[in-house]
């Protein structure tokens, strides 16, 4: 081998050496800077009613996975069912420069100024658990379906009641609320012996529904049943019973078929819950959520159905956990 090709060759190694680092350490720089990019290319935003309730907990959760997933960031506020507040974290969530919306609303007819700026500066919105007053504002809504929530209840309440007196524990501000008494009141609303004894607003919230009802017990309020919007409140309602020793001659009757209510139907301290299903309206929205980032269409409603839980099939679900 002549003295061209000794030198010639090492070189040639030390050039292709030195160009397979290069091409390597491109590829690892777009790769890390794909990932950057990635992790800082979508902001999603959540605000639900409150974050005491563990129905939120795991539809949120269903989504962080998702979006974690994705490589993409997630910023979650809790309103504490004030409507101000919500307000005013979803504004500021959009100067953060969110890029989509997922909400649930404290109350369904006060967003609409709000939810509209978000429109205005291009966020896509995704309604969940209970609809917004104005629904062109949002590009889906995913619920359960509440009416068919308390029509279960009341179609199951009348067969096993010829007279009864209602009373209703209610959450006017949440239209989930309103369908679900509505549901109720439509199955009974023809059956001659079951009356409404009366309603009490307790915002779907055990700390309230409690109380209330206790002051309406000692206001000698008149009732041998109670259908409750949700299982909070159910879960109210059942401690102030006990308290007064009302509960093993009452009947309580909820929806969302939570851990607690389930638990007491299965010990015979209620009656029966129309269960929803978080996990599954949690990653329908997070499905929804990235179609809409990929400028897929999507449907505007979708209503997830939900199941009777009563004493005769409770074991077939499992106690202790959401559906």
């Amino acid at each position: 081998m002549n003295r061209f090709y000794k030198r010639i060759l090492p070189a040639a190694g030390i050039l292709v050496v030195a160009v397979s680092l290069l091409i390597t350490y491109a590829q690892v720089s777009a790769k890390g800077a794909y990932a950057r990019h990635r992790r800082n290319s979508y902001l999603i935003g959540e605000s639900y009613m409150t974050m005491n309730n563990e129905f939120y907990r795991i539809l949120s959760e269903e989504i962080s996975h998702r979006v974690e997933a994705e490589g993409d960031r997630l910023v979650l506020r809790d309103p504490a069912l004030s409507v101000e507040r919500q307000i005013r974290q979803i504004e500021s969530m959009i100067d953060m420069g969110i890029d989509v919306l997922v909400v649930a609303p404290v109350d369904w007819g006060s967003l609409s100024p709000v939810l509209g700026q978000a429109k205005d500066a291009g966020v896509r919105i995704i309604v969940v658990d209970t609809n917004v007053m104005d629904e062109t504002l949002a590009d889906c809504t995913i619920t359960s379906d509440n009416y068919s929530a308390g029509y279960l209840i009341g179609r199951y309440f009348r067969e096993n009641h010829s007279r009864a007196k209602v009373l209703l524990m209610t959450h006017q501000a949440a239209k989930s609320g309103q369908d679900r008494i509505q549901g109720f009141l439509d199955a009974v609303e023809d059956a001659p012996g079951i009356e409404i004894a009366g309603q009490i607003e307790c915002e779907g919230q055990m700390e309230i529904a409690m109380p209330r009802l206790q002051e309406a017990i000692e206001a000698g309020a008149d009732f041998d049943n109670v259908f409750c919007l949700n299982d909070l409140a159910s879960v109210g309602v059942a401690a102030a019973l006990d308290e007064y020793g009302m509960l093993e001659r009452t009947g309580i009757y909820g929806v969302d078929g939570s851990p607690d209510a389930k638990a007491l139907i299965k010990e015979g301290m209620m009656e029966a819950t129309a269960a929803q299903f978080p996990s599954r309206i949690g990653a329908q929205a997070a499905d929804v959520l990235y179609c809409l980032l990929r400028g897929e269409a999507v449907e505007r409603m979708i209503a997830v159905p939900v199941e009777l839980i009563t004493r005769d099939n409770v074991d077939q679900y499992h106690v202790g956990r959401w559906q």
